[in-house]
């Protein structure tokens, strides 16, 4: 198995390729402790460092045959950076083109919801509003019944009120008569006295 300085210095060379190599970046790359990463990524640091004060002492026609492979990896580099930026590009466009279609078709149906629930809430309004009247116009017969009733009730009782005042006039009138009647009428001897009438 690798020492922790080869994964890191690993590590690094890899990363390096496409950014600037950090502790966090080579230590997740490496999987070491922080401060194995630390430490062995400083090292490779010094060293690409000595290493470039080496190329500096480089014969020109190194540097120069090292320059033109330069230009042609950065051309062949940014040709397929823009190829793939394209390819990009057209995916963008392509999903965008989808999800514009989708939101459309979401508000589509959003608005048939909308227009559903405000139907709905209409026929419900209409309904309790008919309901309502009908309550009240219930309410006012339920009264007017009440009112009906005890007017009756009331009638019924000055009824039976003059009822027995007339019964207890009749009875006093009877007596009165019967009264009367034995004091005009003279007793016949051997006769008996009139029965007095319950009437």
């Amino acid at each position: 198995m690798s020492s922790a300085k080869d994964r890191v210095f690993a590590a690094a060379e890899k990363i390096s390729a496409e950014r600037r190599p950090t502790v966090s970046t080579v230590r997740a790359a490496a999987g070491v402790s922080s401060a194995d990463a630390t430490r062995y990524l400083k090292e490779w640091n010094e060293e690409k460092q000595a290493a470039g004060g080496q190329v500096a002492a480089t014969p020109p026609t190194i540097l120069e045959q090292a320059a033109r492979l330069a230009g042609t990896v950065w051309a062949e580099a940014s040709s397929a950076a823009l190829e793939r930026h394209a390819a990009v590009e057209e995916r963008w466009v392509r999903e965008k083109k989808e999800l514009t279609e989708e939101v459309a078709e979401l508000v589509a149906d959003l608005d048939t919801v909308t227009a559903d629930k405000e139907s709905a809430v209409a026929e419900l309004t209409g309904r309790v509003e008919d309901l309502e009247r009908r309550l009240a116009a219930g309410v006012d017969q339920l009264e007017q019944a009440q009112a009906a009733e005890r007017e009756a009730t009331a009638e019924a009782a000055a009824a039976a009120t003059r009822a027995a005042a007339a019964e207890a006039r009749a009875a006093a009138l009877q007596e009165a008569h019967t009264a009367l009647l034995q004091r005009i009428t003279p007793e016949q001897p051997g006769e008996q006295p009139p029965a007095q009438s319950d009437a």
